[in-house]
Protein backbone atom coordinates (compact mmCIF):
# COMPACT_ATOMS: atom_id res chain seq x y z
CA UNK A 1 0.00 0.00 0.00
CA UNK A 2 1.40 3.10 -1.09
CA UNK A 3 2.82 5.82 2.13
CA UNK A 4 0.02 7.90 3.44
CA UNK A 5 1.72 10.91 3.81
CA UNK A 6 0.38 13.75 6.18
CA UNK A 7 0.86 17.41 4.65
CA UNK A 8 0.49 21.35 5.29
CA UNK A 9 -3.10 21.65 6.80
CA UNK A 10 -3.18 18.02 7.34
CA UNK A 11 -4.29 17.71 3.72
CA UNK A 12 -3.21 13.62 3.19
CA UNK A 13 -1.03 13.03 0.11
CA UNK A 14 -1.18 9.44 -1.44
CA UNK A 15 -1.59 7.28 -4.48
CA UNK A 16 -5.53 7.19 -5.71
CA UNK A 17 -6.76 4.89 -8.30
CA UNK A 18 -8.70 5.71 -11.43
CA UNK A 19 -12.44 5.34 -11.36
CA UNK A 20 -15.46 5.80 -12.90
CA UNK A 21 -19.29 5.58 -11.42
CA UNK A 22 -22.20 4.53 -12.75
CA UNK A 23 -23.38 7.60 -14.04
CA UNK A 24 -20.58 7.92 -16.14
CA UNK A 25 -19.03 10.90 -13.88
CA UNK A 26 -15.24 10.37 -14.47
CA UNK A 27 -13.57 10.19 -10.57
CA UNK A 28 -10.54 9.60 -12.67
CA UNK A 29 -9.12 7.06 -15.97
CA UNK A 30 -9.21 4.00 -16.80
CA UNK A 31 -5.92 2.56 -18.35
CA UNK A 32 -5.56 2.61 -22.32
CA UNK A 33 -3.30 2.33 -24.85
CA UNK A 34 -0.60 4.85 -24.77
CA UNK A 35 1.57 4.71 -28.12
CA UNK A 36 4.11 7.92 -26.79
CA UNK A 37 7.16 7.67 -25.49
CA UNK A 38 7.51 9.02 -21.92
CA UNK A 39 8.58 12.69 -21.93
CA UNK A 40 11.70 12.70 -20.52
CA UNK A 41 13.04 15.55 -17.97
CA UNK A 42 15.73 16.77 -19.19
CA UNK A 43 16.17 18.96 -22.28
CA UNK A 44 18.94 18.47 -24.66
CA UNK A 45 21.83 20.62 -23.94
CA UNK A 46 20.74 21.41 -20.48
CA UNK A 47 21.94 19.94 -17.14
CA UNK A 48 19.94 16.96 -15.91
CA UNK A 49 17.09 17.02 -13.62
CA UNK A 50 16.53 14.89 -11.05
CA UNK A 51 13.19 14.05 -11.08
CA UNK A 52 10.00 11.40 -11.63
CA UNK A 53 12.74 8.40 -12.59
CA UNK A 54 8.88 6.24 -13.18
CA UNK A 55 7.67 5.77 -16.84
CA UNK A 56 4.45 7.97 -15.85
CA UNK A 57 3.38 11.29 -17.21
CA UNK A 58 3.08 14.06 -14.87
CA UNK A 59 -0.05 16.23 -15.18
CA UNK A 60 0.05 20.08 -13.28
CA UNK A 61 -3.66 21.14 -12.58
CA UNK A 62 -4.33 24.41 -11.77
CA UNK A 63 -7.81 26.03 -10.31
CA UNK A 64 -9.53 29.09 -10.49
CA UNK A 65 -9.62 32.28 -8.12
CA UNK A 66 -9.37 35.64 -9.89
CA UNK A 67 -6.61 37.12 -8.39
CA UNK A 68 -5.39 35.12 -6.20
CA UNK A 69 -3.90 32.78 -9.49
CA UNK A 70 -1.12 35.68 -8.24
CA UNK A 71 -0.46 32.50 -5.30
CA UNK A 72 0.03 29.72 -7.76
CA UNK A 73 2.81 31.93 -9.58
CA UNK A 74 4.88 32.05 -6.30
CA UNK A 75 4.93 27.64 -5.89
CA UNK A 76 6.34 27.91 -9.42
CA UNK A 77 8.82 29.70 -9.03
CA UNK A 78 9.88 27.81 -6.07
CA UNK A 79 9.34 24.64 -8.16
CA UNK A 80 11.37 26.01 -10.83
CA UNK A 81 14.46 27.28 -8.38
CA UNK A 82 14.79 23.80 -7.34
CA UNK A 83 14.16 22.28 -10.62
CA UNK A 84 14.90 24.29 -13.06
CA UNK A 85 14.16 21.56 -16.20
CA UNK A 86 11.11 20.25 -14.92
CA UNK A 87 8.84 19.11 -17.53
CA UNK A 88 5.20 18.67 -17.21
CA UNK A 89 3.69 17.04 -20.23
CA UNK A 90 0.17 17.80 -19.11
CA UNK A 91 -1.67 20.67 -18.15
CA UNK A 92 -4.84 21.53 -17.76
CA UNK A 93 -6.08 24.40 -15.48
CA UNK A 94 -9.75 26.54 -15.66
CA UNK A 95 -10.52 30.39 -14.41
CA UNK A 96 -6.96 31.94 -13.42
CA UNK A 97 -5.34 29.23 -13.91
CA UNK A 98 -6.08 28.71 -17.24
CA UNK A 99 -4.07 31.99 -18.14
CA UNK A 100 -1.11 30.34 -15.74
CA UNK A 101 -1.55 27.05 -18.10
CA UNK A 102 -1.59 28.93 -21.49
CA UNK A 103 1.21 31.05 -20.35
CA UNK A 104 3.36 28.11 -19.27
CA UNK A 105 1.77 25.87 -22.09
CA UNK A 106 3.12 28.02 -25.30
CA UNK A 107 6.65 28.93 -23.79
CA UNK A 108 9.51 27.71 -25.47
CA UNK A 109 11.95 28.41 -23.03
CA UNK A 110 13.08 26.23 -19.75
CA UNK A 111 10.49 25.79 -17.10
CA UNK A 112 12.53 27.93 -15.03
CA UNK A 113 12.17 30.60 -18.34
CA UNK A 114 8.72 30.23 -18.29
CA UNK A 115 8.24 31.04 -14.31
CA UNK A 116 10.38 33.63 -14.70
CA UNK A 117 7.89 35.13 -17.40
CA UNK A 118 4.63 34.61 -15.98
CA UNK A 119 5.81 35.88 -12.42
CA UNK A 120 6.95 39.28 -14.77
CA UNK A 121 3.29 39.26 -16.16
CA UNK A 122 1.95 38.99 -12.05
CA UNK A 123 3.91 41.50 -11.00
CA UNK A 124 2.90 44.14 -13.60
CA UNK A 125 -0.72 44.09 -13.22
CA UNK A 126 -2.88 46.29 -12.62
CA UNK A 127 -6.61 46.73 -11.81
CA UNK A 128 -6.66 48.74 -15.42
CA UNK A 129 -4.91 46.40 -17.17
CA UNK A 130 -7.71 43.50 -16.47
CA UNK A 131 -10.90 45.83 -16.69
CA UNK A 132 -11.78 49.48 -16.97
CA UNK A 133 -12.39 50.86 -13.36
CA UNK A 134 -13.34 54.45 -14.56
CA UNK A 135 -16.27 55.80 -12.76
CA UNK A 136 -17.88 56.45 -16.38
CA UNK A 137 -17.47 52.76 -17.66
CA UNK A 138 -19.03 51.69 -14.10
CA UNK A 139 -22.05 53.78 -13.47
CA UNK A 140 -22.81 52.84 -17.31
CA UNK A 141 -22.96 49.12 -16.38
CA UNK A 142 -24.63 49.75 -13.58
CA UNK A 143 -27.83 51.89 -15.00
CA UNK A 144 -27.64 49.36 -18.30
CA UNK A 145 -28.81 46.64 -15.20
CA UNK A 146 -30.72 48.79 -13.90
CA UNK A 147 -32.43 49.76 -16.71
CA UNK A 148 -33.31 45.98 -17.78
CA UNK A 149 -34.44 45.01 -14.59
CA UNK A 150 -37.24 48.02 -14.41
CA UNK A 151 -38.20 47.13 -17.90
CA UNK A 152 -38.44 43.90 -17.55
CA UNK A 153 -35.85 42.82 -20.29
CA UNK A 154 -37.93 44.33 -22.82
CA UNK A 155 -35.03 47.07 -23.39
CA UNK A 156 -32.63 44.85 -25.41
CA UNK A 157 -30.40 48.26 -26.26
CA UNK A 158 -29.37 48.26 -22.30
CA UNK A 159 -28.13 44.43 -22.01
CA UNK A 160 -25.15 44.18 -20.18
CA UNK A 161 -22.96 41.74 -20.34
CA UNK A 162 -20.73 42.09 -17.14
CA UNK A 163 -20.64 44.56 -14.35
CA UNK A 164 -17.43 45.20 -15.39
CA UNK A 165 -15.41 45.57 -18.89
CA UNK A 166 -12.68 43.54 -19.29
CA UNK A 167 -11.46 44.85 -22.84
CA UNK A 168 -8.16 45.62 -21.25
CA UNK A 169 -7.57 42.19 -20.17
CA UNK A 170 -7.78 40.91 -23.60
CA UNK A 171 -5.52 43.47 -24.82
CA UNK A 172 -2.99 42.68 -21.99
CA UNK A 173 -3.34 38.94 -22.63
CA UNK A 174 -2.83 39.03 -26.57
CA UNK A 175 0.29 41.18 -25.90
CA UNK A 176 1.71 38.89 -23.41
CA UNK A 177 0.93 35.42 -24.81
CA UNK A 178 2.55 36.70 -28.33
CA UNK A 179 -0.67 34.65 -30.14
CA UNK A 180 -0.62 34.00 -34.26
CA UNK A 181 -3.88 34.47 -35.81
CA UNK A 182 -5.72 34.53 -32.27
CA UNK A 183 -4.06 31.42 -31.85
CA UNK A 184 -1.27 30.55 -28.98
CA UNK A 185 1.40 29.27 -31.31
CA UNK A 186 3.53 28.04 -28.65
CA UNK A 187 2.21 25.34 -27.79
CA UNK A 188 2.36 23.85 -31.24
CA UNK A 189 5.86 24.35 -31.27
CA UNK A 190 6.02 22.68 -27.78
CA UNK A 191 4.12 19.73 -28.73
CA UNK A 192 6.22 19.36 -32.08
CA UNK A 193 9.48 18.88 -29.92
CA UNK A 194 8.13 16.53 -27.78
CA UNK A 195 8.40 18.98 -24.29
CA UNK A 196 4.12 19.29 -24.36
CA UNK A 197 2.35 16.41 -24.90
CA UNK A 198 -1.46 18.22 -23.85
CA UNK A 199 -3.17 21.05 -22.59
CA UNK A 200 -6.53 21.71 -21.60
CA UNK A 201 -8.25 24.50 -20.45
CA UNK A 202 -12.30 24.50 -19.49
CA UNK A 203 -14.92 26.69 -20.48
CA UNK A 204 -19.23 26.60 -19.68
CA UNK A 205 -21.03 27.03 -22.59
CA UNK A 206 -23.84 29.11 -20.97
CA UNK A 207 -26.02 27.78 -24.15
CA UNK A 208 -26.24 24.14 -23.90
CA UNK A 209 -25.10 24.42 -19.45
CA UNK A 210 -21.91 22.22 -20.29
CA UNK A 211 -18.53 21.86 -19.24
CA UNK A 212 -16.42 21.94 -22.00
CA UNK A 213 -12.82 21.56 -21.73
CA UNK A 214 -11.10 22.15 -24.76
CA UNK A 215 -8.03 20.12 -25.33
CA UNK A 216 -4.65 20.75 -27.99
CA UNK A 217 -1.94 18.08 -28.22
CA UNK A 218 -1.03 14.95 -29.72
CA UNK A 219 -2.63 11.18 -29.20
CA UNK A 220 -5.54 12.74 -27.24
CA UNK A 221 -9.11 11.50 -27.92
CA UNK A 222 -12.06 13.68 -27.53
CA UNK A 223 -14.78 12.37 -24.63
CA UNK A 224 -17.93 12.91 -23.36
CA UNK A 225 -20.08 12.94 -19.78
CA UNK A 226 -23.20 13.89 -19.25
CA UNK A 227 -23.09 17.86 -18.65
CA UNK A 228 -19.25 18.10 -20.20
CA UNK A 229 -17.38 16.93 -22.90
CA UNK A 230 -14.05 17.65 -24.72
CA UNK A 231 -13.04 19.34 -27.82
CA UNK A 232 -10.25 19.18 -30.00
CA UNK A 233 -9.11 22.52 -31.00
CA UNK A 234 -6.49 24.97 -31.14
CA UNK A 235 -6.25 26.94 -28.44
CA UNK A 236 -6.68 31.01 -28.46
CA UNK A 237 -6.75 33.76 -26.38
CA UNK A 238 -10.49 33.73 -26.75
CA UNK A 239 -9.98 29.97 -24.69
CA UNK A 240 -8.36 31.90 -22.05
CA UNK A 241 -10.92 34.83 -21.79
CA UNK A 242 -13.97 32.40 -21.53
CA UNK A 243 -12.39 30.29 -18.77
CA UNK A 244 -11.18 33.00 -16.63
CA UNK A 245 -14.92 35.11 -16.81
CA UNK A 246 -16.11 35.19 -13.92
CA UNK A 247 -19.71 35.04 -13.95
CA UNK A 248 -22.17 38.25 -13.18
CA UNK A 249 -18.49 40.47 -13.11
CA UNK A 250 -16.75 39.79 -16.10
CA UNK A 251 -18.89 39.16 -19.41
CA UNK A 252 -19.46 36.02 -21.22
CA UNK A 253 -17.04 35.09 -24.97
CA UNK A 254 -18.25 33.86 -27.70
CA UNK A 255 -15.91 30.46 -28.85
CA UNK A 256 -17.42 29.70 -32.07
CA UNK A 257 -21.22 29.81 -31.91
CA UNK A 258 -21.95 29.81 -28.03
CA UNK A 259 -21.15 32.48 -25.38
CA UNK A 260 -18.98 30.57 -22.44
CA UNK A 261 -18.17 31.56 -18.86
CA UNK A 262 -15.95 30.61 -16.07
CA UNK A 263 -14.72 26.82 -16.72
CA UNK A 264 -15.37 26.07 -12.98
CA UNK A 265 -18.95 26.38 -12.96
CA UNK A 266 -19.88 22.96 -14.06
CA UNK A 267 -16.71 21.58 -13.85
CA UNK A 268 -17.97 19.29 -11.18
CA UNK A 269 -14.84 16.94 -11.37
CA UNK A 270 -11.75 19.29 -11.50
CA UNK A 271 -8.99 16.29 -11.92
CA UNK A 272 -11.10 14.63 -14.56
CA UNK A 273 -9.61 16.53 -17.73
CA UNK A 274 -6.10 15.39 -16.46
CA UNK A 275 -6.78 11.75 -16.01
CA UNK A 276 -8.79 11.88 -19.37
CA UNK A 277 -5.43 12.74 -20.66
CA UNK A 278 -3.46 9.62 -19.65
CA UNK A 279 -1.87 11.77 -16.18
CA UNK A 280 -0.36 8.68 -13.75
CA UNK A 281 0.80 12.02 -11.62
CA UNK A 282 -1.13 15.01 -10.55
CA UNK A 283 0.66 18.24 -8.95
CA UNK A 284 -2.50 20.09 -8.11
CA UNK A 285 -2.53 23.91 -6.75
CA UNK A 286 -5.76 25.17 -5.13
CA UNK A 287 -6.14 28.73 -4.06
CA UNK A 288 -8.98 27.53 -1.17
CA UNK A 289 -7.28 28.36 2.43
CA UNK A 290 -8.33 25.36 4.65
CA UNK A 291 -9.73 26.90 7.49
CA UNK A 292 -9.29 24.84 10.50
CA UNK A 293 -12.73 23.21 12.63
CA UNK A 294 -12.24 26.41 15.26
CA UNK A 295 -11.51 28.63 12.12
CA UNK A 296 -14.89 27.36 10.27
CA UNK A 297 -17.00 27.33 13.14
CA UNK A 298 -16.46 31.33 13.78
CA UNK A 299 -19.28 33.57 11.96
CA UNK A 300 -17.28 36.18 9.61
CA UNK A 301 -20.12 38.60 10.02
CA UNK A 302 -22.87 39.97 12.70
CA UNK A 303 -25.81 40.60 11.82
CA UNK A 304 -27.68 40.08 8.24
CA UNK A 305 -25.41 38.86 5.80
CA UNK A 306 -24.41 41.41 3.12
CA UNK A 307 -23.90 40.80 -0.65
CA UNK A 308 -20.35 40.17 -0.23
CA UNK A 309 -20.64 37.25 2.10
CA UNK A 310 -23.25 35.83 0.06
CA UNK A 311 -21.36 36.38 -3.05
CA UNK A 312 -18.30 34.91 -1.33
CA UNK A 313 -19.67 31.57 -0.34
CA UNK A 314 -21.21 31.07 -3.40
CA UNK A 315 -18.23 31.85 -5.80
CA UNK A 316 -15.97 29.65 -2.89
CA UNK A 317 -18.47 26.85 -3.45
CA UNK A 318 -18.48 26.84 -7.39
CA UNK A 319 -14.76 28.02 -8.13
CA UNK A 320 -12.60 26.60 -4.82
CA UNK A 321 -14.05 24.14 -3.46
CA UNK A 322 -14.50 21.43 -5.81
CA UNK A 323 -10.97 19.92 -6.11
CA UNK A 324 -11.32 18.56 -2.48
CA UNK A 325 -14.37 16.94 -2.96
CA UNK A 326 -13.35 15.51 -6.20
CA UNK A 327 -10.05 14.37 -3.88
CA UNK A 328 -11.97 13.10 -1.00
CA UNK A 329 -14.09 10.87 -3.18
CA UNK A 330 -11.20 9.58 -4.98
CA UNK A 331 -9.83 8.63 -1.53
CA UNK A 332 -13.05 6.59 -0.55
CA UNK A 333 -12.94 5.01 -4.04
CA UNK A 334 -9.46 4.17 -3.81
CA UNK A 335 -9.94 2.64 0.00
CA UNK A 336 -12.51 0.02 -1.58
CA UNK A 337 -10.61 -0.66 -4.62
CA UNK A 338 -6.49 -1.00 -2.58
CA UNK A 339 -8.88 -4.12 -1.13
CA UNK A 340 -8.52 -5.67 -4.58
CA UNK A 341 -6.04 -7.71 -6.54
CA UNK A 342 -4.35 -5.79 -9.52
CA UNK A 343 -5.54 -8.54 -11.92
CA UNK A 344 -9.35 -8.01 -10.64
CA UNK A 345 -9.22 -3.88 -11.32
CA UNK A 346 -10.43 -4.17 -14.65
CA UNK A 347 -7.73 -2.03 -15.72
CA UNK A 348 -8.34 1.08 -13.50
CA UNK A 349 -4.91 2.48 -13.07
CA UNK A 350 -3.29 4.38 -9.61
CA UNK A 351 -2.42 7.73 -9.51
CA UNK A 352 -0.20 9.66 -7.25
CA UNK A 353 -1.58 13.06 -6.26
CA UNK A 354 -0.23 15.88 -4.28
CA UNK A 355 -2.53 18.82 -3.60
CA UNK A 356 -0.91 22.53 -2.50
CA UNK A 357 -2.89 25.40 -1.03
CA UNK A 358 -2.35 28.68 1.04
CA UNK A 359 -1.24 28.56 4.32
CA UNK A 360 -3.04 31.59 4.88
CA UNK A 361 -6.71 32.75 4.51
CA UNK A 362 -5.99 35.23 1.01
CA UNK A 363 -9.94 36.56 1.93
CA UNK A 364 -8.79 38.20 4.75
CA UNK A 365 -5.08 39.10 3.55
CA UNK A 366 -6.84 41.20 0.45
CA UNK A 367 -8.37 42.91 3.29
CA UNK A 368 -5.10 45.07 4.17
CA UNK A 369 -4.88 45.70 0.87
CA UNK A 370 -8.63 46.82 0.08
CA UNK A 371 -7.90 50.60 0.76
CA UNK A 372 -5.06 51.16 -2.40
CA UNK A 373 -8.07 50.15 -4.90
CA UNK A 374 -8.97 52.50 -7.63
CA UNK A 375 -11.73 55.16 -5.73
CA UNK A 376 -14.50 54.12 -8.27
CA UNK A 377 -14.15 50.32 -7.93
CA UNK A 378 -13.42 50.65 -4.25
CA UNK A 379 -16.91 52.47 -3.87
CA UNK A 380 -18.49 49.14 -5.80
CA UNK A 381 -16.79 46.73 -3.73
CA UNK A 382 -17.45 48.79 -0.67
CA UNK A 383 -21.01 49.07 -1.17
CA UNK A 384 -21.22 44.92 -1.75
CA UNK A 385 -20.36 44.69 1.91
CA UNK A 386 -16.70 43.88 1.49
CA UNK A 387 -15.87 45.37 4.86
CA UNK A 388 -18.82 44.02 6.84
CA UNK A 389 -17.04 40.59 6.87
CA UNK A 390 -14.14 39.36 8.23
CA UNK A 391 -12.83 37.58 5.29
CA UNK A 392 -13.79 38.88 1.95
CA UNK A 393 -13.31 36.44 -0.83
CA UNK A 394 -15.00 38.16 -3.32
CA UNK A 395 -13.08 41.04 -3.06
CA UNK A 396 -9.72 38.81 -2.88
CA UNK A 397 -10.68 37.21 -6.34
CA UNK A 398 -11.06 40.96 -7.72
CA UNK A 399 -7.77 42.55 -5.99
CA UNK A 400 -5.64 42.97 -9.39
CA UNK A 401 -4.16 45.61 -6.85
CA UNK A 402 0.17 44.86 -7.78
CA UNK A 403 1.15 44.77 -3.84
CA UNK A 404 -1.54 42.06 -3.00
CA UNK A 405 -0.37 39.96 -5.75
CA UNK A 406 2.97 40.73 -4.92
CA UNK A 407 2.07 39.13 -1.37
CA UNK A 408 0.41 36.12 -2.40
CA UNK A 409 3.55 35.17 -4.95
CA UNK A 410 5.82 35.79 -1.81
CA UNK A 411 3.24 33.56 0.47
CA UNK A 412 3.24 30.98 -2.42
CA UNK A 413 7.03 30.53 -2.65
CA UNK A 414 6.66 30.51 0.95
CA UNK A 415 4.79 27.94 1.04
CA UNK A 416 6.14 25.78 -1.13
CA UNK A 417 9.74 26.33 0.80
CA UNK A 418 7.70 24.55 3.41
CA UNK A 419 7.25 21.64 1.79
CA UNK A 420 9.92 21.07 -0.11
CA UNK A 421 10.33 17.59 1.12
CA UNK A 422 7.07 16.27 0.20
CA UNK A 423 7.56 17.96 -3.36
CA UNK A 424 10.77 16.28 -3.65
CA UNK A 425 9.20 13.22 -2.65
CA UNK A 426 6.54 13.57 -4.83
CA UNK A 427 8.33 14.21 -8.42
CA UNK A 428 11.69 11.97 -7.36
CA UNK A 429 9.01 8.91 -6.11
CA UNK A 430 8.44 5.64 -8.29
CA UNK A 431 5.05 5.79 -9.59
CA UNK A 432 3.28 2.29 -7.70
CA UNK A 433 0.36 0.79 -8.73
CA UNK A 434 -0.14 -0.51 -5.05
Amino acid sequence: MPKRIVGHNGIIHHAWLAQADPRGEVFGAMDAPNDTPPVSTNVPGESPAALSPDLGEIALVMGGGGARGAYQVGLLRSLARRYPNLRLPLMTGVSAGAVNVAHLAQHTGSFSAAVTSLERLWRSLSPEQVFRVDAPALVANFLRWGVRLVSGGTVVETQTRGLVDTSPLRTFLTRALVPQDGALAGIDRNIARGSLRAVALSTTDYGTGQSIVWMQGRNIEEWERPKRRAVSTRLTVEHVMGSSALPFFFPAVKIEDSWHGDGGIRLTAPLSPALHLGAHKILAISTRYDRSQAEANRPLIRGYPPPAQVLSILYNAIFLDLIDQDVLRLERMNFVLRKLPPEQRSGMRVVNILVLRPSRDLGKLSSEYEALLPKPFRFLTRGLGTRQTASPDILSLLMFQADYLGRLIELGEEDAEARAEEIEAFLNGAHTDR
